[in-house]
């Protein structure tokens, strides 16, 4: 009995951990709760039509469009070119130590760096007044200021997520498997779909999540690049940057709120790709 009931005291939070767990709600209340209902009350401050209104400006559809574009874009590039490096760094036997050390200090540049140099970067290597940027202008694809450029400086800010996500798995699940297939006679393409993918599809599913939530985000970079063009390269971050700019409140609020939604939905499919992770482990 004494046993027991020393066992339950010891399992009772202590004082110090109390505070700790105090501050950690505060924080997080004022940090994140208060300023996602300011969010919410300003852009209903003016009634729904004023949101809706907001929301249906032709600016703000066509922000809407460039974003998505910019997400879907990125989010295919990013998934195949992460899984691809993924599979090079873990499985190249062809690369020695030191490039394998020197690849994965470049991939996790852009954790390093702050997007507005990674932007920056992209305009000192293809913007319009230089050699490159000049060419791609002439053949009638500019970089810097259009849509490639978005598309660069968002897939430079998010190629670490896939790739992060990828890495561990194929480090953990060995080569025995897939050593196995090819023994047996099957092609590397087969060995892929059968062996590899089933074992890495919610580190990818993880990564796209990242890579989705990442890209709708991005402010820095993208505004460096794409000069923040109304009609033409504004995104909603850019969007909601230029009405705070004008003393527009009520629609940054709105736009703000659309992106919260969106960031809130990505952080539900993250829990539930978890939860069906683990129940997918469990069943094997």
């Amino acid at each position: 009995m004494s046993t027991t009931s020393s066992t339950l005291t010891s399992k009772k939070p202590s004082t110090s951990s109390k505070i700790l767990i105090l501050i950690t709600y505060f924080v997080f209340i004022v940090l994140l709760i208060i300023p996602l209902v300011q969010i919410v009350i300003g852009a209903f401050d003016h009634g729904v039509q004023s949101l809706f209104q907001a929301l249906i400006r032709p600016e703000a559809l066509h922000a809407m469009w460039i974003t998505l574009s910019v997400v879907v874009v990125v989010t295919l590039l990013n998934t195949l070119f992460g899984i691809l490096t993924a599979i090079m760094l873990v499985r190249g036997q062809w690369l020695n130590s030191r490039v394998r050390h020197f690849l994965n200090s470049m991939i996790d540049l852009p954790f390093a760096v702050s997007p507005v140099i990674g932007g920056f970067m992209i305009m000192l290597l293809l913007g319009p007044q230089t050699v490159m940027g000049a060419f791609f202008s002439d053949l009638g694809m500019p970089i810097v200021y259009a849509f490639p450029g978005m598309v660069l400086a968002t897939l430079f800010v998010t190629f670490p997520l896939m790739v992060r996500e990828i890495v561990p798995v194929l480090q953990e699940i060995g080569t025995q498997q897939e050593e196995a297939a090819s023994m047996l006679g099957a092609y590397s393409w087969t060995t892929f779909w059968k062996v590899t993918w089933p074992s890495i599809r919610w580190g990818v599913t993880y990564g796209v999540v990242l890579t989705v939530a990442r890209s709708l985000g991005e402010f820095g970079a993208v505004l460096v690049v794409s000069g923040n063009i109304m009609n033409k390269t504004q995104t909603l971050t850019t969007l909601v940057y230029q009405d705070v700019d004008n003393f527009n409140i009520a629609s940054a609020n709105s736009v703000a709120l659309v992106l919260a939604v969106c960031s809130i939905t990505l952080l539900l499919v993250m829990e539930w790709a978890k939860r069906r992770k683990g129940v997918h482990t469990h069943a094997h």
